[in-house]
């Protein structure tokens, strides 16, 4: 019996450390800004007005650092989790960014 429960709990943990790491890698805000707006996954608005923005962003230069609002920005296609369009057009907007100087400010609407 012990020795069945010790196999069963080393497998628990390898799918919990596995399902841990896939999660963090899963939540990355790598993005690309692409000139084509049809590759875009969303086309997106930078807004000088903060409380009619969807996402409030802060760029970071660590890619290891951005999530949930914590975006790093990519000059790799193929890095990125999603590609932006940025659009002088408020109304052909996906998306409305503001960015922000804080950090901690930094939020996604889904």
């Amino acid at each position: 019996m012990n020795k069945f429960m010790f196999r069963l709990l080393i497998k628990f943990w390898i799918g919990f450390v596995i399902g841990m790491l896939w999660c963090e890698c899963a939540s990355g805000q790598v993005i690309y800004q692409t000139l084509n707006r049809y590759e875009a996954d969303y086309i997106v608005y930078i807004t000088p007005n903060k409380y009619e923005a969807d996402w409030i962003v802060w760029m970071t230069e660590n890619k290891y650092e951005a999530e949930g609002g914590i975006m790093y920005s990519t000059l790799n296609r193929y890095e990125a989790d999603y590609k932006l369009f940025v659009t002088t057009n408020k109304y052909e907007a996906d998306r409305i960014i503001f960015r922000t100087t804080n950090k901690y400010e930094a939020k996604l609407k889904k």
